[in-house]
Formats: C-alpha cells, structure tokens, sequence
C-alpha cells in the first residue's frame, strides 16, 4: 500500500515536472482546451444570472385573487392561509377594496372617475408574487384558489410564466449540448496530447513492460497529465469568464442603473465552480486514460 501511494506521489510530482520542461507547447494545449471549456461556462453562467434576473426584476409573475362583494374577513382569511402554504406563492399581499380605491384616486388618469363614484364598487383582492420555473404549480394553485368560498375571479399571467420557463428550458438544453459537444473535443485534443507524449517514451514503456511493470504503472503518469491539463485548461476558463463578466458589468451597470435598478452579472457559487474545475479534470483524464490503453496494446505485454 505505501508503495502504491509512493509511487502515485512521485507520478504526479513527476509529470508536474514534465510539464514545466515544456511550457511552450504545455501553455498552448491548455489555452486551446480553456477557449473551449470557456465557451459552455459563459453560456452557463449567462443563463444563471438570467434566472438570477428573473427573479430580481419587477416582472414577477403574479397571480391576483379577488374576493366577492359579501366576502367577509374569515373569507379572507382562509384564501390568505391557503396562499401562504402553496409552494409556489412567493409573496402575499391583502389589498382592501378601500386601499383599491384611494390608489385609483391617486392616479391623474382615473381621479375624476374614481370621485364621480357614488360607493366603492371595488373588491377586496390578493396580490401574489409567484416563484418562477414551475408554471404547473401556479396553474394547480390557480385552479383550487377558484374553487375556494368567496372567491370572485383568479387572474393569472399564465403566458409569462410558461414563456419563461419555456425560455430558461432552451437555454439549458443549448448549454447542454454546446457542453456535450466541446466536452468531446477537449477529450480528442487531450488523447492526442498524450499520444505524441507516449511515441515519445515508446522505448521507454517497452522496457518498462519488458521487465513487469503492469499496465496501469505505465497509465499512471499519462493519466496524471492529462488531469493536470484539463484542471489548468478549467482554471485559465474560469479566468477568461470572469474577465469577460467583468467587462460586461460595465455596460450592464448602466443599463441596469437607466432602470432604476442594480444588477451585476455574477459567477455562479463556489461549490458550481469546483464542480467545474472537477468536470474539466475529469476530461483530461479520460483523454488520456483511453489515449494510453489504446497504445499499450502495441507495446510488448507483460
């Protein structure tokens, strides 16, 4: 055992080293795979600050419920406990027809109308903040609101919730496939990475076999390699997204500000990222993994 662990130390020390005698051609495959792997993560992290805006922004989807003239306040107050158990209510607020009414008085546009009225023909209402991405909930929470005692009128903005989360959805599954496709690309250049690596130390593996060194003694170092080049490729990714985000917060600093808001593109948590960094790993070295057993076949076996 202590030899096993010794010698995965000194593989990977090793192939650290190798790398560093070469940082011209090592520099280059990792700026190649990092300008691929930084295509799929801007793309990610574009659609989470999306997500991330559709829930700052005052373009929630709302859902309001409006009582019948003869409601009274336990009416009210059972419709108000069953929005605030449903899952996908997000906000709750009451509105007395009373509040309705000075609000109506308020605005220039309707002031006269509103004073010419004889009694508040206004209903007591709720208004309610919807989570977004799940529109089946608020359609079920919709459906059983209309089915309460008392209750006049469901008003639903259905079509915003389902084109959000139809939206969201297809930025997903692009980013899926952008991801699937350049993920096969970084495993291709890393097996070819590794194969000029293993031509090179051909007579040295051959020697190694020769004299019983196992198949995966040999794999041992290549695989190393190539895990350090992708973990270096995602790390370079990483820094290339977040330079770009923060040229871009500039100009969507001042869009946001011409709004009267404050929104800032972000890097996902640091959790996602090292989840990343391993994925990217992960590549590299099954590249090599598949780049050395695919050669050790041709070496004289043990």
């Amino acid at each position: 055992m202590r030899a096993w662990l010794r010698h995965h130390r000194q593989s990977l020390a090793g192939t650290a080293w190798r790398l560093t005698r070469t940082p011209g051609a090592t520099a280059l495959n990792v700026v190649a795979i990092a300008v691929a792997l930084a295509l799929p993560l801007g793309a990610w992290v574009l659609l989470a600050n999306a997500q991330r805006l559709g829930g700052h922004t005052a373009g929630y989807p709302q859902l309001s419920v409006f009582l019948a003239p003869e409601a009274s306040r336990a009416d009210a107050a059972r419709v108000e406990a069953a929005l605030r158990q449903a899952p996908a209510a997000r906000r709750v607020r009451f509105v007395s027809k009373d509040e309705a009414l000075a609000a109506l008085k308020r605005s220039e546009a309707m002031n006269e109308i509103a004073a010419a009225l004889g009694a508040n023909p206004l209903p007591d209402a709720f208004v309610v903040d919807l989570k977004p991405g799940d529109p089946a909930a608020v359609e079920r929470l919709a459906t059983e609101l209309g089915a309460l005692p008392k209750v006049a009128l469901v008003q639903l903005d259905a079509a915003w919730v389902k084109r959000l989360d139809a939206a969201l959805r297809l930025g997903a599954a692009m980013v899926a496939i952008l991801a699937s496709l350049l993920g096969v690309g970084m495993v291709a250049v890393t097996f070819n990475t590794i194969r000029l690596q293993i031509l090179t130390q051909r007579e040295e593996i051959e020697l190694a076999r020769l004299i019983g060194a196992t198949a995966a003694y040999v794999r041992r170092p290549f695989v190393y390699q190539g895990a350090l080049i992708g973990l270096a490729s995602g790390l370079v990714a990483l820094g290339l997204v977040a330079g770009s985000l923060r040229i871009l917060n500039v100009e969507v600093g001042r869009l946001a500000a011409s709004y009267g808001a404050d929104f800032r593109l972000q890097l996902p948590p640091i959790g996602d990222l090292a989840a990343m960094l391993a994925f990217a790993a992960a590549l590299g070295w099954a590249g090599a993994y598949l780049s050395v057993s695919r050669h050790l076949s041709r070496f004289a076996p043990h």
